[in-house]
């Protein structure tokens, strides 16, 4: 990879997350970057490198490398360099020939995807591939989903270092208050007319991702009330009910489990679940009955259709001026794998939560992800050989990098 004349490409620039990723990289990167943004649109990529240029006007601006979504011309952008992130999406429609041409010439990957559904099939199919050539490919590596990965990795850590024992129960929190981008919303609708529910359902559970045999958890402590209507009480986060992208996560950090030691540190008793923050009971009820209706819905074709319609088109989000609204909290209560009254009086909490643009957001995860592989030391991605990974086997590193861009992420003992 030494003589690639690349360090980084960003596929992808013109759209909403791309330019802001791209604004990231112009704004936080070391100006020694040697860089490239890539799409199919030259005048419309000249117009960014413009926009970047009067942000940052002491550094180099990016090269333009014009590329089609075929494997002719992404065989031929890899080649050029060490790390490519993309966020072209929707991934299940796009993201396949990226992959394949980067695991195929061992160029290191980067996405923001949230189709877990894609992301098992893209396992299956380049995992062993992009081991052979080293490359480390890491897909879900922006709000989808470093935050959940991150939090689990934290008290898992935690427990490690402070009592030598494995991670148990985690129940995990999510507030976030943002407007979804248009590539978003063509994601989420368009992965039901993608996939059997057969093979969405598997691939949402908690080891539908692990490359290892999961263990036989339950979770412990549920009402006959939260089995019934899937709302829970956790002491120490409230009212707990569906959270929209909970099976997206999970996936990942199940993943996780299997890829550290083999599930061996983060233990055999380890149990991940993810759920939406409210303030009442019947704020709980009222969002569960809203979810479920709402996917019962958006299974039905004619009505996928005409939803998609009506919606934000890929490429449009918020402005900027209204980030300010924008928040997110990640917040994890787990238990160490000790007896019951030894768990419960050993409690960690794990928090990772951000105040500004979470698309923004996403591109600062996914920069400073890819400057943990391109400068950073040895990590657990490096000694597993490459393959299709998850964010925290860049290890604490990535934990410092993010925390200097601004994201608080912390853990403590309840």
């Amino acid at each position: 990879m030494a003589t690639r004349q690349y360090e980084l490409v960003l596929l992808g620039a013109t759209g909403y997350t791309g330019h802001l990723t791209a604004e990231y990289i112009t704004r936080n990167l070391p100006t020694d970057l040697k860089w490239a943004i890539a799409g199919r649109n030259e005048k419309k990529l000249a117009k960014i490198v413009e926009d970047l240029q009067s942000i940052n006007p002491d550094r180099q601006s990016p090269s333009i490398e014009i590329a089609e979504l075929n494997k002719e011309d992404l065989d031929q952008l890899a080649k050029k360099t060490k790390l490519l992130i993309t966020t072209v999406g929707p991934y299940f429609q796009y993201g396949e020939p990226v992959i394949e041409a980067c695991a195929k010439n061992g160029t290191h990957y980067i996405d923001c995807t949230g189709e877990s559904p894609w992301h098992a099939v893209m396992i299956e199919r380049f995992h062993e591939i992009a081991k052979s050539t080293r490359a480390i490919m890491i897909p879900q590596c922006g709000l989808d989903s470093v935050p959940s990965d991150m939090v689990a990795y934290l008290l898992a850590s935690h427990f490690r270092k402070t009592l030598n024992t494995g991670l148990s129960n985690v129940d995990c929190s999510v507030h976030i208050k943002v407007k979804p981008s248009g590539g978003t919303l063509a994601t989420l609708l368009g992965i039901f007319s993608a996939y059997p529910l057969s093979h969405l359902k598997k691939t949402t559970s908690l080891f539908g991702l692990s490359p290892v045999t999961p263990p036989n958890t339950t979770t412990k402590g549920q009402s006959f009330l939260s089995k019934l209507t899937g709302i829970r009480n956790v002491p120490g986060l409230g009212w707990l009910g569906i959270y929209v992208n909970a099976g997206v996560d999970v996936a990942v950090v199940g993943r996780s489990w299997g890829l550290l030691d083999g599930g061996k540190f983060y233990g055999p008793d380890f149990h991940f679940s993810e759920h939406g923050s409210t303030k009442t009971f019947f704020g709980a009820l009222l969002r569960n009955v809203i979810m479920a209706f709402g996917f019962v819905l958006l299974a039905i074709p004619p009505i996928n259709r005409l939803v998609r319609k009506r919606l934000t088109q890929p490429g449009q989000g918020a402005e900027k001026e209204l980030w300010q609204n924008d928040r997110v909290r990640w917040r994890a209560i787990g238990h160490p794998s000790l007896p019951s009254s030894s768990a419960n009086s050993n409690r960690a909490i794990a928090s990772f939560s951000y105040d500004s643009g979470i698309y923004w957001l996403t591109g600062l995860l996914m920069a400073e992800a890819a400057m943990v592989i391109l400068r950073g030391q040895r990590t657990l991605a490096n000694e597993l050989g490459g393959g299709l990974l998850t964010p925290v086997t860049l290890g604490e590193q990535y934990v410092d990098r993010i925390r200097r861009a601004g994201v608080i992420v912390e853990v403590e003992r309840e």
